[in-house]
């Protein structure tokens, strides 16, 4: 059969995550640690509030920009009511509130700036829409400098994308970091889009916010990861109300709404006691790093679930067909970044599966 698609998706390339997500599938009992979802149930309470919504009838269109009531109870619980009900839009997960983004700020011929490594939506989106990437290099340690900034800004930029704590290499930017990157896009004029999806996996200092230093921002955060509701697709996104407005417009006609049982579960529920599952998951971190930190290039994950050691001196595409003959799965560097001299391993796994599956790791890369 004889089909022709559209240009613009031979643009993007399948995600190299979701291949990984199909070998397992396929597999018997790997050791996945390479899919970024969290080990532990969606909380009790959550669980039964939608089973209720559900009963209740709550599964019809809810207002495109999201319920009133979680609107409100987000900007009460988590922003001190610092911004209005017209600044916040309920997404359809924070990869919804990306192309929102996207769609609303950014034309053919625009260009961003990324952090790499990055996370590979922000790539592939980028150039799904036609939008130039400027990538900003913070090997090997993963850190922000002014002069890598400068360099990789030029007249097309109108907007750069910050993650902390970041996916893929766990990394929280420090406060003169994120106060620099705030005086960068101040003097470029730019917006920033600030993924904020992992902030309460934070392991030393809490993450900071751009927020706190620059007007120009759009906040995005949900609720996949901290409530381990991944297929629940519940985000948000928190900016300047003409941007809310643009946004706003796009997803009547796109996403339409966030999950209206999930809305209604959330409502009531954001004050979700989160400090023994942070407590639980710096133990794992611990796991990886202790493995690893001696025998590659590894910085100590401050935050999310993702460690990304360097493999000095290693074919890395070699190396992950060799640990997935071994049962282990693990994502390569180039996956999220221009290099591809690392791995990603997901620590979101139960502890006695995690040190079999960073055990044999180390033996393969001693070896």
């Amino acid at each position: 059969m004889s089909i022709s698609l559209s240009k613009r998706s031979s643009l993007i390339d399948s995600s190299g995550i979701r291949k990984v997500f199909d070998l397992a599938a396929k597999m018997d009992n790997p050791i996945n640690l390479a899919i970024g979802q969290p080990d532990f149930s969606m909380p009790k309470v959550i669980v039964n509030d939608m089973i209720n919504a559900i009963n209740m009838g709550e599964t019809k269109y809810t207002l495109t920009q999201g319920t009133k009531s979680l609107r409100e109870n987000i900007l009460s619980k988590y922003y001190d009511n610092k911004y209005s009900l017209n600044e916040i839009i309920i997404t359809s997960g924070v990869s919804g509130g990306i192309v929102l983004t996207y769609l609303a700020l950014l034309d053919e011929g625009d260009g961003v700036m990324i952090f790499d490594p990055y996370f590979v939506l922000y790539k592939q989106i980028s150039n799904f829409f036609g939008i130039s990437v400027s990538t900003v290099n913070t090997y090997p340690d993963f850190s922000i400098t002014k002069e890598n900034l400068e360099k990789s800004y030029n007249s097309n930029v109108k907007a750069i994308i910050i993650n902390s704590p970041s996916n893929p290499t766990g990394i929280v930017y420090t406060e003169d970091e994120i106060k620099l990157v705030a005086e960068f896009a101040k003097k470029h004029d730019l917006i920033v889009i600030s993924d904020e999806i992992y902030d309460k996996f934070y392991y030393d200092k809490e993450p900071v916010s751009i927020s706190n230093y620059y007007d120009k921002v759009v906040i995005l955060n949900g609720f996949s990861k901290t409530f381990a509701m991944t297929g629940e697709r519940v985000g948000y996104a928190i900016a300047p109300e003409p941007i809310i407005e643009a946004m706003t417009k796009i997803q009547q006609y796109t996403f339409v709404c966030a999950p209206s049982t999930s809305q209604k579960a959330l409502e009531n529920n954001l004050e979700y006691d989160f400090k023994n599952i942070r407590e639980d998951y710096k133990i794992k971190r611990d796991i990886v790093y202790e493995a690893l930190h001696d025998i590659t290039h590894l910085n100590m994950p401050t935050g999310a679930f993702y460690a990304f050691p360097i493999l000095n001196g290693i074919d890395v595409n070699n190396f992950v067909e060799l640990s997935i003959k071994n049962r282990v799965l693990i994502i390569p560097g180039n996956v999220f970044s221009e290099k591809n001299n690392a791995i990603r391993i997901s620590f979101a796994q139960n502890n006695d599966i995690l040190k079999e599956g960073v055990n044999i790791l180390r033996n393969l890369l001693k070896g």
